[in-house]
């Protein structure tokens, strides 16, 4: 039984890296409000099997980009989303709107601050995207994963409050496994993101037939397209190696403890998980991401002393010798290890719900 009839209604984008932080905060608001979720159709295929919660499905298009054709496609559709948004608000009649990025998250906000529903929104990428900076003279308050989220104003400083990442609860659950260097093949675990990686595909099986050709064999987890899954698998057959391939799912929880080393992209969400679970990871940010923000924030990890950072640009040249120097080096993985210990984002939801509180009054 909830404990007031307050409705909350979670906007976000399309993708896992936006998806994946609305589940955790509504999966723990759903305790005490009445929750909704709206993304896209994208989004839909990462909740089917959400059943608690109503997911209503609202589209949108980005309205950036170098033809004028299709910023001009693109505004006209989101006049249409905000129109949508507008008659949805109003049936549903939500008590606080909370954005989590994404540019299908932002009709909804729009259409809530027309009709003075209060909105929040969250950030967990270093450069905040174009659809919450927009919204921010909109909004009650901007909760941010990083204390050096860039790209916000400093007339918006008094919203700014600190929450760090809302990550799936099942990683604070997993248990953590300590690397042992006496193992002779360390385990590889490579994840693309929702949308796998075509250049892992490409690279990793010539990266590895490297190693191999130098005496230095790992066992691999990877993540990767099912049509790419076959001339993989035949590589690595060849070269005589102990691997898994899979599909992006939530069988990735049983590849975290079973990983030495992570090769991974670098949204927020997935490098987050990678770090509050302890595993070193080589962070290849995706080098179209909006405003490079997947750069920033593969850097400013590396910054810290999470993660090794490799440019794709440099895949092909650079990756076989990383691993053949952590391979023998494995104290550098315990250094990462070390470092990732003094972090934690276990508290982050409920920091989240204090500020909700404030904003509802409640």
């Amino acid at each position: 039984m909830k404990k007031n009839n307050k409705k909350i209604l979670i906007a976000t984008g399309g993708t896992g890296g936006h998806i994946f932080p609305s589940i955790t905060l509504a999966d723990f608001l759903n305790r005490e409000y009445e929750v909704e979720i709206t993304t896209d159709r994208r989004g839909s295929k990462y909740l089917k099997d959400f059943n608690d919660i109503r997911i209503n499905i609202i589209n949108s298009n980005p309205i950036f980009g170098k033809k004028i054709l299709g910023i001009f496609i693109g505004l006209i559709n989101i006049i249409f989303s905000t129109l949508y948004s507008a008659i949805f608000i109003l049936k549903s009649k939500p008590a606080l709107v909370i954005g989590m990025g994404g540019y299908s998250s932002f009709p909804v906000c729009l259409a809530a601050y027309f009709f003075r529903v209060p909105i929040i929104v969250y950030e967990n990428n270093l450069i905040i995207g174009r659809a919450n900076r927009f919204l921010l003279p909109m909004v009650k308050k901007i909760l941010v994963s990083t204390k050096d989220t860039k790209g916000i104003d400093s007339k918006y400083q008094n919203k700014i409050f600190f929450l760090g990442y809302l990550l799936r609860n099942k990683i604070f659950n997993l248990k953590q496994n300590d690397l042992q260097i006496e193992k002779d093949n360390l385990s590889i675990l490579v994840i693309g993101g929702s949308q796998s990686a075509k250049i892992f595909s490409q690279a990793l099986p010539s990266v590895m037939t490297k190693c191999c050709k130098n005496n230095v064999k790992f066992k691999i987890y990877q993540q990767c397209l099912e049509k790419d899954k076959d001339q993989i698998s035949r590589t690595y057959k060849k070269l005589n190696l102990d691997f898994k391939l899979f599909s992006f799912s939530d069988s990735l929880f049983e590849y975290y403890q079973k990983a030495d080393l992570a090769i991974t992209r670098s949204g927020a969400s997935s490098i987050a998980e990678l770090l509050n679970l302890r595993i070193p990871f080589i962070a290849i940010p995706l080098p179209t991401s909006a405003d490079n923000h997947q750069f920033e924030n593969a850097s400013y990890f590396e910054k810290k002393g999470y993660c090794f950072l490799l440019e794709e640009r440099f895949i092909h040249d650079k990756l076989f010798q990383m691993l053949i120097d952590l391979n023998e080096n494995r104290k550098k993985l315990f250094l990462l290890k070390r470092n990732m210990i003094k972090h934690s984002d276990k508290d982050a939801v409920l920091k989240a719900n204090e500020i909700i509180k404030k904003v509802l009054d409640v």
